[in-house]
Formats: C-alpha cells, sequence, structure tokens
C-alpha cells in the first residue's frame, strides 16, 4: 500500500474553505491503494530556526545524527509516496506555519544531497505532489502569486517530478463563492481519483 503525506495548514481549521476542497480530495482517494498520514501543523510544536534551536541543528547535522527526533518531519516527508498540501493563499503566498515546516524539511542527507558533480539534488521517494490552496482574489497565472509557485519550486529542491495545484480563485471577489468552490472541488476529486 502506498502512503500519501496529507499536510494540513488550513490555519481556520474547520471554516477553512481550502479544508472542504482538500477533505474532498482526501474522500476521494482509493483507500485500498492508499494509505493517509495527516499532519495537522496547528497541531505540532513547529519552530523556526534561531538561538539554540538553531544551534542544536548545526550541531546534529554536524554529528550526522539524523536520527534524531527533531527530524521527524523530514524523514516522514522523503518516505511519503504522494504528499498533499492543503494551505489558504496569504500575504501572497501562505501562513508562515508552513514555511517553517518546510524549514525542517530541508534536512541534507536525508531530503535531498549535494555533490560537487550535481548540486544539490533531492532524494525524496514522492513522484508527485498535490497542492491545495484558496484565494480571495485571482491570481491565477499572476506573477504576484508566490505561494503555489514556491511550493512548485520545492518539489524540484525535493526531487519530486510532478506538481498539480488546485485552487480555488477568486473567491472573495463574488457575492456567491459556491460555484468557484465547487469546480475546485471536482478538480480535486477528478485529480484523487486519477492519483
Amino acid at each position: 500500500m502506498k502512503k500519501v503525506l496529507y499536510v494540513d495548514c488550513c490555519v481556520r481549521r474547520e471554516n477553512s474553505r481550502t479544508a472542504v476542497i482538500a477533505k474532498h480530495f482526501l474522500d476521494k482517494l482509493d483507500k485500498n491503494k492508499y494509505d493517509i498520514e495527516e499532519l495537522c501543523l496547528m497541531d505540532e510544536p513547529m519552530e523556526y530556526f534561531k538561538d539554540g534551536f538553531f544551534e542544536q541543528r548545526e550541531r546534529l547535522l554536524a554529528d550526522k545524527k539524523f536520527d534524531h527526533p527533531r527530524f521527524r518531519y523530514a524523514w516522514q516527508f522523503k518516505n511519503a509516496d504522494k504528499i498533499v498540501i492543503a494551505a489558504p493563499f496569504w500575504d501572497l503566498s501562505f501562513p508562515a506555519l508552513l514555511k517553517v515546516y518546510i524549514e525542517n524539511l530541508c534536512v541534507e542527507g536525508i531530503t535531498f544531497d549535494c555533490n560537487a558533480e550535481n548540486g544539490c539534488f533531492g532524494v525524496c521517494n514522492a513522484d508527485k505532489l498535490v497542492y491545495i490552496t484558496s484565494r480571495g482574489g485571482n491570481y491565477n497565472n499572476n506573477p504576484m502569486e508566490m505561494g503555489a509557485r514556491y511550493i512548485e519550486a520545492m518539489c524540484g529542491f525535493f526531487g519530486i517530478e510532478k506538481f498539480k495545484c488546485i485552487a480555488a480563485d477568486g473567491i472573495d471577489m463574488v457575492e456567491d463563492p459556491t460555484p468557484i468552490i465547487n469546480e475546485a472541488i471536482k478538480e480535486a476529486e477528478k485529480e484523487a481519483a486519477e492519483l
């Protein structure tokens, strides 16, 4: 059975329109084919790199102690066969909590490696990452949209070949966003059925 890692960064939780779309995606996944492992970032003791937390990381990496518990997110991400990230569009990208998570994923020797011949290259198992988001404005194909673009770039860094963004775009620009959300749900269900 393949493992799907679902990373939930829907800060509004059950009131999140992004979470609604993601739930439809997860519900449509073939449970005989995929084992879903959920990681709710709001419930995790996330820390950004500073002071002693950063220094501890540097010591552990220098000593090649990759089995330390603080690298659990990196190992979980590396070992997943498929990855789904759900995060709303905030301040032209996504909540800072997701960036802190990604910072904790970037561990040379776990999610990527480097050498003189190739530079840095990803070594994650996943062949596809699906990014689910909702945006108040119309940011599809807009250069100011930095959320999906950043996640897609990180896919390349981690060695994940396929990237798909499912976005409910412009939901705060209309009186009733239901049709836009329903269209994103349809796309999510189709993507999940073909995953």
